[in-house]
């Protein structure tokens, strides 16, 4: 922010404090115990949500726990879990945790070899795969797996076979074991997706996430509420959609769990959530959509006159006042456009939790200009997660919020943020070496990200270390910026920045299948496949328009001199996004070697 006075440490206000034996089971038995009719979990059957009670829950978590000491688990052993979002991932994690064993969650997006190195690295006695093409996964390597005695496949009739198995052990064993959990026992095991190298695993425990739960609850104020429903889709492996959940939970909130990414609209509908967590690649999806079905109508001016009436709604809001033609435009396109898309959201959401990368600023004045206030945070698995949040009540558009209670947010000289608070974890299993590299001797977390804090204390995210390219010219580029600036024309899906070493900055662009068809048509393509038009002059005109946007964000040094269109979008199945759909450079680096040479092959020229 130019002008304006930087900060070089921040504090979060006030502390959250735990009990010796707090843990993560004691709110779900606390709504049992008070009101055990009350529905905390929904999931789909038909066409409408089922709610599940808190007694009936607490009873199957318990047998669960049960039978996972039937079959041998001991306190602090590990359990692992792949599975996507589900209500039975979440039954078996509370019952792995009730038997005072640690929870390992592996993607359902894994393959062999990692299912291999995590399951063999955190030595887990027993494995619980949601279908059998997972746990074909497993067999592959199953006998180099000594450890792991038992495995499961919840299709299967997993649950149903391990509370039968619960009902051998008598009930005064779990009491005991629940009542020896501890603050400082290790609740879960998450393995970072990594950007290099092998997967290490997060020692995250009862302590660090209980407490994290409680931090975004004291920040959030009054926002999330016991009567408010939210709606699960994010994969519970990873600790964004964790926190969440445990939030609701901790809160009273009933969760509603999505069956599949394809039928997120759909069940928006049935659910009608009045909050849930995201990453911004959902919610950039959800407005590309809505502007390539607009233009489908013919109704594609009309939709673009419309997210700059809200784009400029929420500007004015966030200085305080708000013209009085702004109000007349917002209040006709409330009725003609904002109303509907509302209504696409489910209805009745009042607010977004947005994590796991940058949401564009636009972007995130658009929802708020429709009704829908987008909460940016910022964390990492290694700070379970939840680091900085901005709330209702202070919500500055641009950054990701403020320090959590005794969370303390420090730049170092460098630009890299430095972290220090009670949901900083313990340390990556089996490596302390990592350890070492990433907490400083006297406590401080070394996140690898570049940010600034400003003069109230709000955070923004600037780079990432490692991130950070070196030209052949010495020129320092931060390809975060320009990626996020090209993501936001409609034909865009990903965008990748390069440059390394190199006399220029290019970048690899893939298209929106879906945005692709409605231009195709429009542009007397129909029925041409994306791969034979990647040279086509029209459609490189279009992703020019995209490259000059982002460029006229930085320095001449720093701009994009040259792209590349490919054939075929970035997947996770390829490696190439992590589960929360950041891009994975050093493996698009690898796959499209040869395309990120052939920019260079002439250097000096330009798009």
């Amino acid at each position: 922010m130019s002008g304006s006075t930087q900060k070089k440490e921040m504090a979060g206000q006030g502390q959250v404090a735990l009990a010796p034996d707090a843990h993560l089971l004691q709110p779900l038995f606390e709504h049992a115990r008070k009101n055990p009719d009350k529905p905390l979990f929904s999931r789909r059957a038909g066409d409408r949500f089922e709610p599940l009670s808190a007694g009936d829950i607490a009873r199957t978590v318990r047998r669960l726990a049960r039978g996972l000491m039937a079959l041998g688990v001991e306190p602090g052993q590990r359990v692992a879990l792949m599975s996507k979002t589900r209500v039975e991932w979440v039954l078996l994690d509370y019952a792995i945790l009730a038997a005072g064993a640690t929870t390992v969650p592996i993607y359902e997006t894994s393959s062999a070899d990692q299912v291999e190195w995590i399951l063999k690295d955190s030595a887990a006695v027993v494995a619980f795969f949601e279908t059998d093409t997972l746990h074909a996964l497993y067999r592959q390597s199953a006998d180099r797996l000594p450890d792991c005695r038992h495995t499961f496949v919840i299709d299967q009739a997993a649950l149903e076979h391990l509370q039968q198995r619960g009902d051998e052990v008598d009930e005064a064993r779990l009491d005991e074991r629940l009542s020896g959990l501890r603050t400082d026992n290790l609740a879960t095991l998450i393995y970072t997706s990594g950007t290099t190298g092998r997967p290490r695993g997060c020692e995250l425990t009862h302590a660090n996430i209980r407490v994290n739960t409680l931090q975004v609850l004291a920040h959030a104020g009054g926002v999330i509420t016991e009567q408010d429903r939210t709606f699960l889709f994010l994969p519970l492996a990873h600790a964004l959609a964790k926190i969440l959940f445990l939030a609701a939970v901790e809160k009273g909130n009933t969760v509603a769990f999505a069956t599949s990414p394809g039928k997120i609209t759909e069940e928006l509908a049935m659910a009608r959530p009045t909050w849930f967590g995201t990453v911004p690649r959902v919610l950039e999806k959800v407005f590309q959509t809505a502007q390539q079905k607009a233009e489908s109508a013919g109704k594609g001016r009309v939709f673009e006159l419309a997210t700059n009436a809200a784009i400029q709604y929420s500007r004015e809001r966030s200085q305080g006042r708000i013209g009085l033609l702004t109000r007349l435009q917002h209040a006709v396109f409330d009725r003609l456009v904002y109303r509907m898309l509302r209504k696409v959201l489910g209805g009745e959401l009042q607010f977004v939790v947005s994590g796991g990368g940058p949401l564009p600023e636009r972007l995130n004045h658009f929802y708020n200009g429709l009704g829908i206030t987008v909460l940016e945070g910022y964390g990492m698995t290694e700070t379970s997660p939840v680091l900085t949040l901005n709330s209702d009540s202070s919500n500055r558009i641009g950054t990701v919020g403020q320090p959590l209670a005794g969370t303390t947010v420090r730049i170092a000289d460098d630009g890299e943020i430095l972290v220090k608070g009670p949901q900083v974890f313990v340390g990556y299993w089996n490596n302390p070496e990592a350890t070492q590299r990433t907490l400083t001797p006297d406590g401080w977390l070394q996140t690898g990200d570049l940010g600034s804090l400003d003069e109230q204390g709000f955070l923004r995210i600037t780079g990432r270390k490692k991130e950070i390219l070196v030209t052949a010219a010495g020129k320092n580029v931060a390809p975060g910026p320009l990626e996020d600036r090209i993501r936001e024309h409609p034909l865009v899906s990903q965008a990748m920045v390069v440059g390394e070493g190199k006399p220029f900055v290019s970048a690899l662009v893939t298209i929106d299948t879906g945005a692709f068809s409605n231009w195709a048509r429009k542009n007397g393509k129909d029925g041409q496949k994306l791969e034979s038009l990647v040279e086509d002059k029209a459609l490189r005109n279009e992703v020019s328009q995209a490259i000059e946007s982002a460029n006229r964000s930085v320095s001449r040094a720093e701009s994009i001199r040259k792209f590349v269109i490919l054939p075929h979008d970035f997947t996770i199945e390829r490696n190439e996004l992590t589960p929360s759909l950041k891009v994975r450079r050093h493996v698009v680096t690898q796959h499209y070697a040869q395309v990120i040479e052939h920019l260079y092959e002439r250097a000096g020229g330009g798009d």
